[in-house]
């Protein structure tokens, strides 16, 4: 019998991997109604994703989870292109913390899902239903009406990839939600039942996948520390530490070789004895599998948006494939409590896809492109590409941008795509993600800068108070906003002396930046004096404008976030009508 709940939720999430998960911390941290459907009844425990970058461990600190998950993580590890005795040919490191991070970090993802999982419960209004898949959904203007179900066929682990059919009462429940949101991976659900076709190519090249964990009391992997892609013509092969005693290995299937010569366990054993003493280690996981380069066409139809593998599917070769859902989520979810909460038009969700459609296809695009690079088995190719990366490591110039991975997309939203105002031209730092340094407190305490900026819009003035520009209906529009004010300084240089103002200006953060880095980003993109960055929730700048354009800037923030006065007094109260926990 179907069970008609009355409740009404904020927003469902379909998935409670890594994007999934994440997107419930940011909604769950801003105070909405979230309920996570988790399909599989237990976290089956084995690694995927082994990386993620600065840019993400960002997102987890506005998740307020960083710390945590990186006290499980391997950072600064250097990435190789190797020959198959271990010597080097080129390698990618970058040690500079441009935001605030580590741009490398490797982890095991069963202890990052697991802590992630783990610290939903901090959130009341946060709920996760394990073993409940969704199976249908519909929508009109104000709701999406969905039910889910115990999942019927599951996996306990996928060391193999096989799964368990359970006879087990379905008992399906229907409940209604503002926002459905699919984060619920490659074969998504909720994406094929909008039938949103996907675009890009799926690559025939199989690899196999061995994840190992050393035995207690062994020491067995000092000879490789670094993650390497092992250019061996007969054999590619990636070699991946992780946390603890993990490590991953992957060989590359040549003609002839078959998913179940590979999986045999007498091929696994020869293929990591070429790199390790099998003995010491037991297999975890070993699993031939192919990959795909795909964008959905669509990320929003009506009430219902996609996010993660459900949007699109990235080759490994990168390690972006759950940054990008990361990504995905927190572009995401401050959309969706400002349209929740009335301080932006429906109209807003639209700019969720256009602004990570391109740069998620630009994750893709240079992960097909690693890809070729290391999965070359033809010799003269192979002897060409060794002796570029060899001679372009030596060159000054572009030996720099090779090891500091120059190669890799920035974060920057394509010209014409993204809420904010017009680039100004190639110095311009409208759309793009803005630098997180560690500033200085007036107490001398050094912070991350987003600690300051908060979870809405910020106004930071490079040697200028960003309120002395402002009317009083813009104050207005920006508290509705929860907007914070920072006036930003070099180091060294805070108003001193005795013809000097003795107190605070209200309202308004001073902090001074020791490295110098961010105030350099404004002098270089900015003109004029006084200047002014708008920056968005997700720490994407909306604008750097000459304090006296402020205002206009600001009528421009109000069109296209579709603001208006009554827009919050207008929103059906759907909290009045939730059942009380």
């Amino acid at each position: 019998m179907n069970n008609h709940n009355n409740e009404i939720v904020d927003v469902v999430i379909a998935g409670l991997g890594p994007t999934g998960a994440t997107l419930a911390h940011l909604l769950g941290k801003r105070g909405l109604s979230v309920l996570v459907l988790e399909r599989e009844p237990v976290f089956y425990g084995n690694a995927r994703a082994v990386y993620t970058d600065d840019e993400c461990m960002r997102v987890m600190q506005a998740a307020s989870v960083a710390p945590e998950l990186a006290a499980d993580m391997q950072i600064d590890t250097p990435a190789q292109w190797t020959f198959p005795d271990g010597r080097v040919i080129g390698r990618y490191w970058q040690l500079k913390r441009s935001f605030g991070w580590p741009v490398i970090n490797f982890l095991y993802q069963p202890w990052l899902e697991t802590k992630l999982s783990e610290l939903l419960s901090r959130y009341p209004a946060v709920r996760v239903l394990r073993g409940r898949e969704l199976v249908d959904f519909t929508q009109d203007g104000e709701l999406v009406s969905l039910t889910h179900q115990a999942t019927q066929n599951c996996r306990f682990g996928d060391g193999d990839g096989q799964r368990v059919e359970l006879e087990i009462d379905p008992a399906p429940v229907t409940l209604k939600a503002r926002y459905l949101v699919g984060a619920d991976g490659g074969r998504s659900t909720v994406r094929e039942t909008l039938g949103i076709g996907m675009d890009g190519k799926n690559f025939p090249e199989p690899w196999l996948v061995v994840d190992l964990e050393q035995k207690e009391g062994e020491d067995a992997l000092r000879h490789i520390p670094y993650f390497n892609f092992i250019c061996d013509p007969r054999c590619p092969t990636v070699s991946c530490p992780q946390p603890g005693r993990f490590h991953r290995f992957e060989f590359m299937l040549m003609p002839g070789q078959s998913k179940e010569y590979m999986e045999d366990p007498a091929t696994v054993r020869e293929l990591v004895g070429r790199y390790v003493d099998p003995d010491k280690f037991e297999v975890k996981r070993k699993l031939v599998y192919t990959f795909n380069a795909l964008v959905a066409r669509e990320w929003r139809r009506g009430r219902v948006l996609l996010a993660g593998d459900a949007a699109h599917m990235t080759p490994q070769f990168m390690g972006q494939g759950m940054s990008s859902g990361v990504r995905d989520a927190y572009n995401l979810a401050w959309k969706l409590e400002a349209v929740l909460r009335g301080k932006a038009s429906e109209q807003l969700l639209d700019t969720y896809g256009r602004e990570r459609y391109h740069h998620a296809k630009a994750m893709i695009d240079i992960s097909v492109m690693m890809k070729d690079f290391v999965s070359m088995s033809n010799p003269f190719k192979t002897a060409l590409r060794n002796a570029v990366v060899k001679t372009l490591n030596a060159t000054p110039v572009a030996g720099k941008w090779l090891r500091e991975g120059g190669f890799k997309p920035t974060p920057t939203y394509k010209a014409g795509s993204y809420l904010g105002l017009p680039r100004r031209g190639r110095r311009g730092v409208e759309g793009t993600l803005l630098p997180q340094p560690q500033v200085r407190t007036f107490t001398g305490k050094r912070v991350l800068l987003d600690e300051l900026l908060g979870e809405g819009f910020a106004l930071i003035g490079l040697e200028h108070n960003p309120l002395t520009a402002l009317a009083p209906e813009s104050q207005k529009f920006l508290a509705a906003l929860d907007t914070r004010y920072v006036t930003l300084y070099p180091f060294g240089g805070r108003p001193q002396g005795a013809s000097v103002q003795r107190y605070a200006p209200a309202g308004v953060l001073e902090v001074e930046e020791p490295d110098g880095d961010l105030v350099a980003w404004f002098r270089r993109a900015g003109r004029g004096r006084d200047l002014v960055a708008i920056v968005r929730p997700d720490k994407f700048v909306f604008a750097l404008v000459p304090a006296k354009e402020l205002e206009t800037a600001l009528s421009e923030l109000k069109s296209q976030l579709g603001w208006r006065p009554n827009l919050a007094a207008g929103q059906v109260d759907f909290a009045a009508l939730r059942k009380s926990a």
